[in-house]
């Protein structure tokens, strides 16, 4: 049996013992809020143990999303065993958007403290280049932001056509490390799954591409579908590069282009740019997502100020 099946199968058998040494009760927000007066933090090892029994549907109903926001929270505080239950989330896309990027940086602070399992699955999620997760960044001017979102899922009801666009947008967005989520978005907002779709601008196909855009990336054919998918997927990689994960420039800057996000220092005042971005925002509220680094280097713009960066946000 390989090193992860055993692995899996010892947090399994563990989730009812660990469950029994602590007093389950999850708080009335899947992570808790520090800075209340009247409430104070969960314990790591209680966050754990009410980790697994989400994960593994142990006394409660199974729900990896609030699997992840628990183990970030104990691994925030840092706690091993949590970086281990989340690197494994994201090393399989389970709760999360699969990274191997985010799992190599939790495996490798787990490895430091000398976890066995975490040293193996080094070797499967490549080097740590340090792609944090957002709940594990320190405090900014921002309060903390969820890992995932609880909302209901938008895309839950789509048409068999568009149902068939959404799944090869869910299988090719991993592989550029987006989570399908904001590429649905996109593709909703730019074309509403349209693959004929073309504007009086001349841009083209689901996520309507620009022909410079498409020779950018290098993409052949704008009415292709796959084609257009994986050109439009390869231009937010570079963005949530280039913005270090800030969704909101990057869904400003998909728009209207870099250049114009970059000279106004933020969302341009154009009233298109703004709503675009206020929709596609509804459909993905998340303004944080995991980049790498390598992609892009940062935009000139994040080296100013936080006030700076954000002036004309919808």
């Amino acid at each position: 049996m390989s090193p992860e099946n055993k692995h899996r199968l010892s947090r399994a058998a563990a989730t009812a013992a660990v469950l029994a040494a602590v007093s389950f009760s999850l708080p009335a927000r899947a992570v808790s809020d520090s800075s209340s007066a009247t409430s104070e933090p969960s314990a790591p090892g209680t966050l754990v143990a009410q980790a697994l029994a989400y994960e593994h549907g142990e006394g409660v109903p199974k729900d990896q999303r609030k699997a992840a926001l628990l183990y970030c929270e104990a691994a925030r505080a840092g706690d091993v065993e949590a970086m281990v239950g989340l690197g494994w989330m994201y090393a399989n896309g389970r709760g999360v958007a699969h990274s191997d990027a985010m799992a190599a940086f939790l495996f490798a602070r787990a490895a430091d403290a000398g976890h066995a399992y975490a040293r193996e699955m080094q070797k499967h999620v490549g080097d740590d280049v340090g792609s944090v997760p957002d709940c594990m960044r320190p405090a900014e001017t921002d309060p903390p932001v969820a890992l995932m979102d609880d909302s209901p899922d938008p895309f839950a009801d789509l048409s068999a056509g568009k149902r068939k666009i959404a799944d090869l947008v869910v299988k090719a967005a991993p592989q550029f490390k987006v989570d399908p989520r904001l590429a649905l978005a996109i593709i909703a907002t730019e074309s509403n799954f349209q693959p004929e779709a073309q504007s009086p601008k001349d841009a083209r196909g689901l996520m309507q591409l620009m022909s410079a855009t498409a020779a950018r990336f290098k993409v052949r054919n704008r009415l292709d579908i796959k084609d257009n998918v994986q050109g439009g997927l390869a231009y937010l990689r570079w963005l949530l590069a280039y913005y270090e994960g800030r969704v909101t420039l990057t869904v400003a800057a998909y728009n209207a282009g870099e250049a114009a996000v970059d000279k106004y220092s933020g969302v341009p005042p154009y009233a298109e740019t703004r709503d675009y971005v206020r929709r596609v925002r509804r459909l993905f509220p998340d303004e944080r997502h995991s980049f790498d680094p390598r992609v892009a280097g940062p935009s000139p713009i994040l080296g100013r100020s936080t006030a700076d960066s954000s002036k004309g946000a919808p």
